[in-house]
């Protein structure tokens, strides 16, 4: 997968790496969105691919999110953002993989809300994270829905009406990031982190995705009357696949199972 545009793409075996590198804050704009959207689907229909790292360029910015500047030059908030919404990722349908946001510098509003669209959460020792569209006179839509359901309610809502900026430690603290690293180990612990899951089952990852996203706003009970009758497309999958009967094989066999993702 070459690079395109502000975008420097590496593979790795199963694991692509995604660079957002637009200096001078790796902001977004309706074209860099298109074009994460379109990395981002590649990544999801490769069935050779299983995991992301999604990270910056430079160690200031992970991304100041929506590019102001082409705000003020007369592109609406509404703009076409590409088949993965903002960013490429949180609108992106159907993705049942692993995503890891190694935030490597100050990740602001759509740049927030694009590190809360990943799985994981790795963060430099140095990061900083804030929602400051209250300032701009515009609505952090993503944050708005997402944040809420994350950390609690009043720290939520303090984030959004103020637009302060919350340091590494308070957003470990909150459960927002996994782990805070020193900014020289942030990329060799997210590819730590990748190989680890890109050896994983493929199809347990899928199914776990699915099923998280579909549960949300159903009751307990009926989120798991959908998995245990198998209605979700990656749970039937998974129940009726080689890897299924492996694991089982392997635990019984006292043996590392070898995932075949069918």
């Amino acid at each position: 997968m070459p690079d395109q545009g502000p975008l420097r793409v590496v593979r790795d075996g199963a694991v692509l790496e995604v660079v957002l590198d637009r200096p001078k804050a790796n902001a977004i704009d309706a074209a860099t969105s298109r074009i994460m959207g379109g990395i981002f689907a590649e990544f999801r229909d490769d069935p050779a691919l299983r995991v992301a790292i999604v990270t910056g360029g430079g160690d200031k910015f992970f991304s100041a999110g929506w590019d102001l500047k082409a705000a003020a030059a007369g592109e609406p908030p509404d703009a076409d953002y590409g088949v993965g919404g903002f960013g490429g990722l949180q609108q992106l349908p159907g993705l049942n993989k692993p995503v890891i946001a190694a935030v490597n510098g100050m990740a602001v509003g759509g740049g927030f809300e694009l590190a809360l669209s990943a799985d994981l959460i790795i963060a430099a020792d140095h990061a900083r994270f804030a929602v400051p569209e209250i300032k701009s006179g515009t609505l952090a839509d993503a944050a708005t829905i997402k944040l809420p359901r994350r950390i609690p309610y009043h720290v939520a809502m303090e984030l959004l009406f103020t637009g302060r900026w919350m340091d590494a430690e308070e957003a470990r603290r909150w459960g927002l990031v996994n782990e805070i690293v020193p900014a020289a180990a942030l990329m060799e612990r997210a590819r730590a982190i990748a190989a680890t899951l890109a050896a994983g089952p493929p199809l347990v990852f899928a199914a776990i995705k699915e099923t998280a996203r579909d549960s949300e706003g159903r009751s307990v009970a009926e989120a798991l009357a959908r998995v245990t009758q198998r209605q979700l497309l990656t749970v039937d999958r998974l129940y009726s696949s080689e890897d299924q009967r492996e694991g089982a094989r392997a635990f019984a066999e006292k043996r590392a199972p070898v995932w075949k993702g069918r």
